[in-house]
């Protein structure tokens, strides 16, 4: 494959990731890695960590705007971000180990089953009637885990607030797991911690997730680069 059509085809499928990570939450990864891996045959070691470096990138663009817009919870991002980076220390150690082990199927086995769970639960949270929020608790108060938004669709303001941010957290820990030892934002496991676990409304669920992966990923990646 010549290099001129080989960088061609990478930055438009880095494009179509890029895009379907903003609009999701998910990051992007879900899609470059099986592309670098099916397709052009890289090694999955070295897929997951150019994924990753790709999802600090995403991050930082979509952010940016969706910040601008009220839409992103900085608070609760940064609150939930302290388990997702010590998820993504294990998983980034775990993978390590498990390359000099020549275990390498194992990954592809559990990437799989991850991308057929992302699929799931990005359905589940689309397509599911919004239920309504259980009553604020402790954690609501303690951490500040409230804000409002101005919804274009709706036209006018929306506030809301989370709960369970205990849950949210472990949620989160196993997102940085996946993220560290796939090479991917963990966005899926994301979004659901704040929509279903949370009771975030799933426009603040997608925006906080886009802020939050690009801190993840840069957590896994400083793994990867040192092995």
């Amino acid at each position: 494959m010549p290099p001129e059509f080989l960088f061609t085809v990478l930055l438009l499928l880095s494009a179509v990731a890029g895009f379907v990570g903003s609009l999701t939450g998910l990051g992007g990864g879900v899609v470059l890695v099986p592309v670098y891996t099916l397709v052009l045959g890289v090694p999955i070691e070295y897929a997951a960590g150019a994924s990753l470096v790709s999802t600090i990138a995403t991050s930082l663009g979509t952010s940016v705007a969706y910040v601008r817009d009220r839409i992103t919870n900085v608070r609760i991002g940064m609150s939930l971000e302290v388990a997702t980076s010590l998820g993504a220390l294990t998983g980034s150690l775990a993978v390590a180990l498990i390359y000099s082990l020549g275990l390498q199927r194992l990954v592809y086995v559990v990437f799989g089953t991850v991308l057929l769970l992302s699929s799931y639960t990005q359905m589940k949270v689309l397509t599911t009637a919004r239920r309504a929020a259980p009553p604020p608790d402790r954690w609501t108060k303690r951490l500040r885990l409230y804000g409002r938004y101005y919804d274009a669709l709706e036209g006018r303001e929306v506030e809301y607030y989370g709960v369970r941010w205990w849950l949210g957290a472990l949620v989160m820990f196993s997102a940085g797991v996946v993220s560290g030892f796939l090479g991917i934002g963990g966005g899926a496991l994301k979004v659901l911690a704040m929509d279903w676990a949370m009771a975030l409304p799933i426009k603040v669920s997608t925006a906080t997730s886009n802020f939050m992966i690009g801190v993840t990923a840069a957590t896994s990646s400083a793994v990867y680069w040192a092995h």
